[in-house]
């Protein structure tokens, strides 16, 4: 009898989320691990040892090095095509660069891209291609990409630009794409979403188990984990930030009757270990870093130790001192730094001009407002709100002679003062913020920007935040900061 072919086929999913331009091995105690030489050795590897792979990415390759800043996006570009991901989806620092600078790498990019939820406001027409049957080993596995609301902050300038801005509205989405392309020759529905593993896990409540979604591979909050979480019976992953990590999935499929009989998630740590450089890989990052390493390796100034960042969500050393820097000698009372435009967790004691730029690489204007006492008191009780302890929302680094004391339990703020005197309702306070921030006031702080433009008619102060920090470590050696209590939370 002429043998018959087996129903059950093996798949590898290799996925990678929030690269950030983070393409260099990082050695630390003797230990390298991460550099996207690596990673691409690794996929390689995989590629060459099983039958049918796929390597997939879910957003946030750009911003974070100067390999990718100094080209705007082209040299990462080039890079990813190396890499050579099966599809990839928009994550929401894939417009930092602007519109029509992303639609232009897109078109650089020799994979596809997809998004489902990303719109021209005039007619409602997609920017991207909302999904993608990708074929493999004779599987079909429909991809799904989803963005996160945070796209919206992004693109305020570009006014005809919208997004489906709620998860209930995705997950329509999500139900529309299905029930239009997913046939019956479908195998798997994968969602490559960059909404962060909190919006992830809504998102999986919210599924129609007749869609059939069988996985969400996710990004944006750089969730690090040791094992799927299971929601609605959809497993979600993510694998932290950077390159020193890739998830993987081994899938057993049984194509007769068209389910997962079984899966496997792990994620891996990249290492030389685990992985082989690529050298192909090898000689475009020495290409890049080659042509920049006589300007971004000149010292630029010195601390007098290390300084630390480790939290968004906490007064740090690094936010005093640029919160600090950013206000001495200005119009303004008080800067509000975002702590999320402080990219490094460590920085110093010799800072070289690389170092400056990874660091605070969302260069833009700086914007002077008037709020009253009681408008300030509004946006702080709306910083600390609960969801700012659980996920992706704005919190800030205050320059000096700002004193807060907020209590989570009652939600209170229990002390609240600038220059050592208690702030008033009807007391006027001169603040200043990045455009990012200022031109989503009301949404970050919960105070209409139309009330704090009757005090006074907000104006730009400084075209460039890092004009201010590059001249002020050029001219001080030495610098040092420390936490001091300017804002202090209490259980």
């Amino acid at each position: 009898m002429p043998s018959r072919i087996s129903p059950k086929k093996h798949l590898t999913i290799l996925h990678s989320n929030d690269l950030h331009g983070d393409f260099l091995p990082q050695e630390k105690n003797g230990v390298t691990t991460g550099g996207i030489n690596y990673l691409a050795g690794y996929v390689k590897k995989v590629r060459s040892e099983e039958e049918n792979v796929l390597y997939v990415n879910a957003g946030d390759m750009f911003r974070g090095s100067v390999i990718d800043a100094e080209y705007r996006g082209l040299s990462t570009i080039d890079l990813m095509n190396s890499l050579s991901p099966d599809v990839s989806t928009i994550g929401n620092h894939e417009v930092d660069y602007g519109l029509a600078h992303l639609l232009f790498l897109e078109k650089c990019a020799r994979f596809p891209i997809i998004n489902a939820n990303l719109l021209v406001t005039l007619n409602n027409a997609r920017l991207f291609q909302p999904y993608l049957q990708k074929e493999v080993g004779g599987m079909k596995i429909l991809f799904i990409g989803i963005l996160t609301e945070e796209v919206l902050a992004m693109t305020k300038s570009e006014k005809v630009i919208g997004t489906f801005i709620d998860i209930e509205a995705a997950a329509k989405e999500i139900g529309i794409i299905c029930d239009n392309y997913r046939t019956r020759h479908t195998d798997m529905v994968v969602l490559l979403t960059h909404i962060g593993i909190e919006a992830d896990r809504e998102l999986a409540q919210l599924l129609d188990p007749d869609w059939g979604v069988d996985l969400i591979i996710g990004g944006h909050s750089h969730t690090l984990m040791e094992e799927p979480e299971i929601v609605n019976g959809v497993p979600i992953v993510q694998a932290g930030t950077g390159s020193g990590h890739i998830g993987r999935f081994d899938i057993e499929y049984d194509t007769i009757r068209n389910r997962i009989l079984d899966w496997k998630w792990e994620c891996v740590s990249i290492t030389p270990e685990t992985a082989e450089s690529d050298p192909v890989m090898e000689h475009l990052l020495d290409r890049y870093q080659g042509e920049m390493n006589e300007k971004f390796h000149c010292i630029i100034t010195t601390f007098a130790r290390e300084l630390t960042h480790p939290s968004r969500t906490q007064e740090t050393e690094l936010g005093n001192l640029y919160a600090d820097l950013l206000q001495v000698d200005s119009s303004f009372d008080i800067m509000m730094m975002g702590s999320g435009a402080i990219r490094k967790q460590a920085l110093g004691p010799i800072v070289e001009y690389q170092d400056m730029v990874e660091n605070t690489p969302f260069d833009d204007h700086l914007w002077m407002l008037k709020v009253t006492g009681k408008q300030f008191r509004q946006m702080i009780q709306f910083m600390l709100r609960d969801e700012a302890w659980e996920g992706h929302t704005e919190f800030y680094q205050f320059s000096k002679g700002v004193r807060i004391k907020y209590r989570k339990s009652t939600h209170t703020i229990e002390e609240f003062k600038f220059n050592g005197e208690d702030i008033t309702d009807d007391q006027e306070l001169l603040i200043a913020l990045q455009t990012y921030h200022y031109d989503n006031f009301t949404e970050f702080f919960s105070v209409p920007i139309e009330e704090v433009k009757a005090n006074m008619e907000p104006r730009v102060v400084a075209t460039s935040v890092n004009n201010i920090i590059e001249e002020y470590f050029m001219m001080h050696q030495g610098l040092d900061a420390h936490v001091e209590g300017r804002l202090e939370i209490f259980e």
